[in-house]
């Protein structure tokens, strides 16, 4: 059974790029705040990583947070 989970996540390289009054070569500016995203899994440990495979900390993503969602 899958479950609804959402991931808080955004992007250490996007934040820096802005603080020193540049942009990201391949991501929006919106980035360096926090995105909201809801996706599914069969468990939390698969849900952690699903999100780590797809936004990695080798391209500056941060997953702050993964939480049941309603």
């Amino acid at each position: 059974m899958q479950l609804k989970f959402e991931a808080a996540i955004f992007n250490e390289e996007v934040l820096v790029a802005l603080q020193e009054g540049e942009h990201h070569k391949d991501l929006a500016d919106s980035w360096a705040e926090t995105h909201y995203l809801d996706f599914y899994a069969e468990n939390l440990e698969q849900a952690w990583e699903k999100m780590r495979r797809k936004y990695s900390a080798e391209r500056g993503f941060v997953i702050k947070a993964i939480d049941t969602a309603d």
